[in-house]
C-alpha cells in the first residue's frame, strides 16, 4: 500500500497513532506515546472526556458550520492549534518544518518549543501563518531573554511560558525501550531501528538532530548534542516563581500565555502577573502521575479567569467532540501535541496535514449534530457531566 493510500485509510487520529508505530523505531514512538510512571494521568486526559455529554437540540440551521474564532490576537479558522512539543525531529527527520506548513495551511497557530530541533529563524521562514514560542524560564535568564528577542525578531505573535517543569517527570517508557537522544546504534537498539529503514535512512541522510535553539549558548567545543542535551535539563529551575514569569512579561508587547495551570489560585496569579492567557495542561501527562485529567480543571480556571483571559486546553484530545466539548465548558481553543505528531510519524507533512484534516472534520460534524452553527453557540449549559 503506498504512503498516500495508507494515510487515506485512517479516518480517526487513532488510526494515524497504529501507522506511525509502525514506521517508528520502537524507542521513538514509546518516546511520543508515553507518559509518566504508570501513565494513569496520561490515559485519564482522555478518558476523562467520556464524562461530558453534548445535549442535542434539533430542527436547527447547521447548513454552514463557522468553525472560526479568535485566540491570542489571531484569527484563526479553526480552534485548534498545536502545543509546543520538543525534540521531533527525532520522529522524523525534516519533520517539524512539514509540521510548519501543514499547520499554515490549515488556517491555525503552530507553537514553536524552544528544545525544538530547528531554529526559531527557520520556522519564521518556513511560513508566513501565525506563531507562538514557547520558552521555560531557565537558570540562566539571558538565554529565555535570547529567545524573547528573537521572536520579535522572526515576527512571532504570541509568547508562552511553562512552569510545568520544575524538573523532569519520570518517563518510564524511555528506559525500558532504551530511548538515547541521540539515537545510538548499539548492537543492543540495533534489531528496533533496522526494522525500520525508512526512518534510519531520513535520520542518517536528512537534516542533522540538533537543538537548533540551544547551540549558540554553549562553547564550541562542548557543542555536541549529548552535551546539549544534559545542558537543557541542568537548565529546568526549580526555584522559578511568579515573580520571574512577571519580570520576563514586562519585557513582551504582545500576548502571553502561561501553561501549565490547573487550579484557581494559578489562574489569579497569572492575571495578576500579567498573561493574556492560560493554558491549562499537565504536560500531557508526562510529568505529575495522578494529577488530574485537564478537562476536569477546565471549568474552574475558566470561572477563575472570569472572561479577563483566555483559556486554552491542553491534553487529551482525540476527537472533534472533544474540542467541542472542551469550548462548551468555556475553553477559547484546544492544542493538540500527539495527535499531530502521530501524523508526522506516518507520513510528514501530509501525515501532520491527515491529522488536523480528520479533527476538523470531526469538530464540523459533532456541531452540526450537537444543532451548533458557529463558535459562539457552543455554551456551557449545553453540556452535562454524568456525575
Amino acid at each position: 500500500m503506498t504512503g498516500s493510500k495508507a494515510l487515506e485509510n485512517c479516518v480517526n487520529i487513532e488510526d494515524l497513532r497504529k501507522l506511525a508505530k509502525s514506521k517508528m523505531p520502537a524507542p521513538i514512538f514509546h518516546f511520543v506515546d508515553g507518559g509518566a510512571e504508570d501513565e494513569v494521568t496520561m490515559r485519564r486526559n482522555v478518558t476523562a472526556f467520556d464524562d461530558y455529554e453534548i445535549e442535542t437540540e434539533y430542527a436547527v440551521d447547521v447548513g454552514q458550520i463557522d468553525t472560526s474564532t479568535t485566540v491570542l490576537g489571531q484569527k484563526i479558522d479553526w480552534p485548534v492549534m498545536t502545543a509546543p512539543t520538543g525534540t521531533v525531529g527525532l520522529v522524523r527527520a525534516g519533520g517539524e518544518l512539514d509540521a510548519v506548513r501543514a499547520v499554515a495551511k490549515s488556517g491555525t497557530i503552530y507553537s514553536q518549543s524552544c528544545v525544538s530541533n530547528v531554529t526559531i529563524e527557520d520556522v519564521a521562514a518556513a511560513s508566513d501563518g501565525p506563531k507562538m514560542f514557547q520558552a521555560y524560564t531557565f537558570r540562566d535568564r539571558a538565554i529565555t531573554r535570547d529567545f524573547m528577542a528573537r521572536i520579535k525578531d522572526a515576527g512571532f505573535e504570541a509568547l508562552c511560558l511553562t512552569y510545568d517543569v520544575p524538573v523532569p517527570g519520570m518517563r518510564e517508557r524511555d528506559l525500558h525501550y532504551g530511548l538515547k537522544v541521540p539515537p545510538e546504534f548499539s548492537l543492543n537498539a540495533l534489531l528496533q531501528f533496522a526494522i525500520r529503514p525508512g526512518w534510519v535512512w531520513r535520520y542518517l541522510m536528512g537534516p542533522k538532530f540538533v537543538m537548533g535553539n540551544i547551540q549558540k549558548h554553549l562553547k564550541e567545543s562542548d557543542a555536541d548534542l549529548s552535551t546539549i542535551i544534559k545542558f537543557v535539563a541542568n537548565q529546568f529551575d526549580p526555584t522559578a516563581t511568579w515573580k520571574d514569569a512577571e519580570e520576563l512579561i514586562a519585557d513582551w508587547d504582545g500576548p502571553v500565555a502561561i501553561k501549565g495551570i490547573m487550579t484557581a489560585a494559578d489562574t489569579q496569579r497569572a492575571r495578576d502577573v500579567g498573561a493574556t492567557a492560560v493554558i491549562v495542561s499537565n504536560h500531557g501527562g508526562r510529568q505529575l502521575d495522578g494529577a488530574p485529567a485537564a478537562v476536569d480543571r477546565l471549568e474552574t480556571v475558566v470561572d477563575a479567569a472570569a472572561g479577563e483571559m483566555e483559556v486554552i486546553l491542553d491534553g487529551g484530545i482525540r476527537r472533534g467532540q472533544h474540542v467541542v466539548k472542551a469550548l462548551a465548558l468555556g475553553a477559547d481553543a484546544c492544542m493538540i501535541g500527539r495527535p499531530y505528531i502521530y501524523g508526522m510519524g506516518a507520513g510528514g507533512e501530509a501525515g501532520v496535514a491527515r491529522a488536523l484534516t480528520i479533527l476538523r472534520e470531526q469538530i464540523e460534524r459533532s456541531m452540526a449534530l450537537s444543532g451548533f452553527a458557529s463558535i459562539a453557540d457552543i455554551t456551557r449549559d449545553r453540556l452535562t457531566h454524568r456525575r
